[in-house]
């Protein structure tokens, strides 16, 4: 069992990190796109999206929180001091990219960090966990940014009304949100959706097999009925609305998603402090939510003077495939990072306005930090942890 001590170490660095996620990109994204195009107030935003987060991280964490603690790693179990040394290197490097302005990764910069310390207590590397984040990871660009330059120009082609159209995709973001998973609808530590939920009700009553199908087209439907009625007096109105929904879709996917990052090296810790998992998620959920509160609003306003440039119809076509692949990432229990998901959106959109606002330089300096990051966690958090285990 690890000294006391070391757990809290642990612990204070893991709030620590779910501090600085809250207050950065996955406190602060969700609702830039609304605030720029009016649709919400600053404070107002960093307050919806805190309570938002902490929703999604407690509702849907356990699957990331699961992967980054036990998954990232085969043959050993990450110990406190382990977690400490690579929830510390994650948090200093993230620290470093936030007051050097370059764009720290905190999923690369976490996977990297858990992966180096368990090498260096001697674990073999986990290559199917592997070759499934990579594959997110590479595919995210082209699979997010492909889709928002697809959505752009729906919704720029001047044949197709803006009264069918954004509608169209109000139907497409229901029938994703009635069938992602949520913990409490499934037993133990599994997670169900509202449509096997709901499904699996109608199908014991009527003896049929298909109430999940059912229960999705008639979320679809409703959403893009509800939609239409809001757009049909002022259709800017609606869109602003629709901002605002999906900017709080994206906020609870970010905490399902990212409190993961902060809390999952503890979770080899759990069974000799006798915590359920639950506990940890609410902790790691308060942090988000501290953090989106008291640093989100100021990274909220920066950011919506960029969104504002996007316009109400190129944030929708970046939000929707961002909370796609959101909850794509929490479904298989995948670590991802909201900045390569929201940007790669933006710059799909952006290609869809004859490459408005998009630079290539700057994309290669930000791919560049991404694999640095990755890289720097796992180098940094193998070196100190040998370092340290030496020495202790």
């Amino acid at each position: 069992m690890a000294p006391i001590a070391t757990v809290v170490v642990a612990a204070l660095a893991s709030l620590f990190m779910a501090w600085s996620i809250g207050a950065g990109s996955s406190g602060s994204t969700p609702f830039a796109p609304a605030v720029g195009a009016n649709a919400v107030s600053v404070m107002r935003a960093g307050f919806l999206v805190g309570l938002l987060g902490f929703a999604g991280a407690v509702l849907q964490g356990a699957n990331v929180t699961e992967a980054v603690g036990t998954a990232l790693i085969d043959g050993v179990a990450l110990t406190a001091g382990a977690a400490t040394v690579g929830l510390l290197v994650a948090a200093l490097l993230v620290a470093v990219g936030v007051f050097a302005g370059y764009p720290i990764a905190t999923a690369f910069t976490v996977t990297g960090a858990v992966v180096g310390v368990g090498l260096a207590l001697g674990g073999d590397p986990a290559w199917a966990k592997y070759r499934q984040i990579a594959a997110l990871w590479i595919g995210t660009p082209f699979v997010g940014g492909g889709a928002a330059y697809a959505t752009a120009v729906l919704l720029r082609d001047d044949r197709v009304p803006e009264t069918t159209a954004v509608p169209a995709l109000g139907g497409i973001v229901g029938l994703i949100v009635v069938n992602v998973g949520f913990s409490p609808l499934a037993p133990g530590a599994a997670s169900a959706s509202l449509a096997a939920a709901l499904g699996g009700r109608i199908d014991a009553a009527l003896g049929t097999a298909v109430g999940s199908v059912v229960v999705s087209v008639l979320a679809a439907l409703l959403a893009a009925l509800v939609l239409r009625r809001d757009m049909t007096p002022d259709p800017a109105v609606g869109q602003r609305h629709f901002l605002l929904v999906l900017g709080g879709l994206v906020a609870f996917s970010a905490g399902g998603s990212q409190v993961g990052l902060a809390i999952g090296p503890l979770v080899p810790l759990l069974g000799g402090v006798d915590l359920p998992l639950t506990a940890v998620l609410v902790g790691g959920g308060l942090g988000l939510l501290v953090g989106s509160w008291t640093g989100a609003p100021r990274m909220i306003k920066a950011l919506s003077q960029d969104y504002s440039s996007l316009g109400p119809r190129r944030s929708i076509a970046a939000l929707i495939p961002s909370f796609a692949i959101a909850q794509t990432a929490v479904a298989f229990g995948v670590p991802v990072s909201f900045n390569e998901v929201i940007v790669s959106a933006i710059v799909g959109s952006g290609y869809a306005a004859g490459g408005a606002g998009v630079s290539r330089e700057k994309m290669g300096k930000t791919v560049l930090a991404w694999i640095g990051s990755l890289a720097l966690a796992l180098v940094g958090s193998y070196a100190a942890f040998t370092a340290v285990d030496a020495v202790l």
